[in-house]
C-alpha cells in the first residue's frame, strides 16, 4: 500500500534478486555490468540486514563473483538466425544474351532438382552505452549455384533472397559500429563499417515486411529497389539526421571490395564506391516516402558482380562488358499501412544512367538507361497474430540495350509457429525476357529460426 518499505524488507528483496540473477546467468541470459555493480553496493550497504536474515555475507560475495565470472559478456549479446530452405523450379531454362548480341542456352525443359539449403548467422551485438551497437557476424551457407546464372535455371533473376555462403564455410560477414548522437536540432545516427556495411543497412528500404533476407521476400529481386540499394559497398561510413518523426536525411560513402588494398586503382577512395543521399518524409505514423540518389563507380574487376548485384540479365548488369562503369542511380519509394495493423502497400521505381569510362566493348555505345519498378502489398495478422500474406511484382532492372523486358511476381505466406520459429511457403515467377517467353517458376518453403 502506501507504507514505506523497511530495510529488512528491502534486504529480503535483495536476496531474492540475487537468486533470480544467478538463475539467469545459469540459463545463459546476459546481465549488464551496471546491474552487477549496483548489487555489489547494495550488498555492502545492507550487510547487517542480510546477515540477520541468515544469508552469510561472504557467501553473497561469492555469488556476486559467480555472476561476474560465468556470463558470456556484460556488454555483448548473442543473437542467431538459422534458415532451412527447400526449393525447386519448373518451366523453361533461360537463355544467356551476351554483350556481343549472341543468345545461347535457351530451353523449354527445366533441369533443376529439388534442393535443401541452409544459412546460419551468429550476431555478436555489443553495446557500450546501451544505445550504440557494434555488430560482428559469423555466417555460413551452402548455396552452390542455387537458381543463379551458373545453375540449371541459367538466370540470376531466380536467385533466392538469402543466397549467401558457399560450402558452409564460416566467414566474418557484418562488422560495423552504429551510434546515436543527440543534438538540440534533432537526432544523429552514425555508421562506421569495416566489412559488409551495405547501402540497405544505412538507407531505409520501402517495405518493412519484405526487405529482410531471412523473414522478408523469398526472391532477391523482390526485397527492395535493387537499382539504388545494390551498388558497391562494404567499407565506409554513413550518417542520418532525423528531425522528430517527420523528416530525415541520410548520407553514405561506401567503398567496394578493394578498400583494404593499397594497390593502384583500389583503396578506400580510388577503387569501386557508392556515394549517395536519401531524403525521407513521414506523413502519418505508418506512412513514409523516400527519394534516393547514389553515384557509383565500378572497376573492370568489380563489374563482374554486376551493377545491381547480379539480379537481372548479364546485358543489364554489364551493359558495356567488363569495363569500368559509372552510374547515376535514382530511386523513389513509399510504404503505408492504409489500414493500420491490417494492410500495408509499398511501391518503388528506379532509374540508372550508366556510362562506360574505359575502352568500350564490341557494342559501339558507351551509355545505357536502366529502369525498374515494383508494387507490393502485405495483409497483416492473417489467421494468426504475427502472420502476413504478401503479394508483389514488377519489372526487373532492364537496360535499353535489351530487346525484351522481364517481369517478376511473388506470393508468400509467413506463419509464426512460435515466437522464434517462422515458416514461409511461397512461390515466385519470372516472365519473358531472356527466357525467350518461357516462364520460370520457383517454389520455396523457408523455415527461419531466431534466438
Amino acid at each position: 500500500g502506501d507504507r514505506a518499505t523497511t530495510r529488512w524488507e528491502f534486504a529480503a528483496g535483495l536476496n531474492a534478486c540475487l537468486n533470480v540473477m544467478e538463475r539467469l546467468i545459469q540459463d545463459g541470459v546476459g546481465v549488464l555490468r551496471e546491474d552487477i555493480d549496483k548489487l555489489k553496493r547494495l550488498v555492502q550497504e545492507f550487510e547487517t540486514e542480510l546477515a540477520a536474515l541468515g544469508a552469510r555475507v561472504d557467501n553473497l560475495e561469492q555469488r556476486v563473483a559467480f555472476l561476474e565470472n560465468n556470463q558470456f559478456s556484460t556488454t555483448t549479446k548473442l543473437r542467431g538466425e538459422v534458415i532451412f530452405s527447400v526449393a525447386d523450379s519448373w518451366g523453361g531454362r533461360a537463355a544467356i544474351r551476351n554483350t556481343n548480341g549472341t543468345v545461347t542456352g535457351a530451353s523449354n525443359q527445366d533441369q533443376s532438382q529439388t534442393v535443401f539449403n541452409n544459412r546460419v548467422r551468429l550476431n555478436f551485438e555489443t553495446s557500450f552505452t546501451g544505445k550504440d551497437l557494434l555488430r560482428t557476424r559469423l555466417q555460413a551457407g551452402n548455396f552452390n549455384n542455387t537458381f543463379n546464372q551458373s545453375g540449371p535455371t541459367r538466370t540470376n533473376m531466380t536467385r533466392l533472397a538469402y543466397d549467401d555462403g558457399r560450402d558452409n564455410d564460416v566467414t566474418i560477414d557484418d562488422l560495423f559500429y552504429r551510434a546515436p548522437i543527440g543534438t538540440p536540432f534533432g537526432n544523429i545516427t552514425v555508421w562506421v563499417g569495416a566489412n559488409q556495411l551495405n547501402l540497405d543497412d544505412v538507407f531505409i528500404t520501402a517495405n518493412p515486411f519484405l526487405s529482410d533476407s531471412g523473414t522478408g521476400a523469398l526472391s532477391r529481386g523482390q526485397r527492395y529497389n535493387n537499382i539504388v540499394f545494390r551498388g558497391p559497398s562494404g567499407t565506409g561510413a554513413g550518417v542520418r539526421f532525423k528531425v522528430g518523426d517527420i523528416f530525415q536525411v541520410t548520407g553514405a560513402y561506401l567503398a567496394g571490395s578493394g578498400a583494404s588494398s593499397p594497390e593502384p586503382g583500389k583503396g578506400l577512395f580510388n577503387g569501386s564506391y557508392s556515394a549517395g543521399a536519401q531524403v525521407g518524409f513521414s506523413f502519418i505514423k505508418f506512412a513514409d516516402i523516400n527519394f534516393i540518389y547514389v553515384r557509383s563507380y565500378q572497376t573492370a574487376a568489380d563489374i563482374s558482380s554486376g551493377l545491381f548485384g547480379n539480379v537481372s540479365s548479364p546485358l543489364t548488369e554489364r551493359p558495356f562488358g567488363n569495363v569500368p562503369t559509372v552510374a547515376n542511380r535514382f530511386g523513389l519509394q513509399g510504404s503505408a499501412q492504409v489500414i493500420p495493423g491490417v494492410l500495408n502497400i509499398g511501391a518503388w521505381a528506379g532509374y540508372a544512367d550508366a556510362k562506360a569510362t574505359g575502352a568500350n566493348g564490341a557494342i559501339g555505345d558507351n551509355t545505357a538507361d536502366i529502369w525498374s519498378w515494383n508494387l507490393n502489398l502485405s495483409v497483416l495478422d492473417l489467421f494468426a497474430e504475427g502472420a502476413a500474406f504478401s503479394l508483389g511484382g514488377g519489372q526487373v532492372p532492364r537496360s535499353d540495350k535489351e530487346s525484351r523486358t522481364s517481369y517478376m511476381v511473388e506470393a508468400q505466406y509467413k506463419f509464426p509457429v512460435t515466437k522464434n520459429i517462422l515458416i514461409t511457403p511461397g512461390a515466385y515467377a519470372v516472365f519473358n525476357g531472356n527466357n525467350e517467353g518461357n516462364a520460370i517458376l520457383v517454389g520455396v518453403i523457408r523455415t527461419t529460426f531466431r534466438f
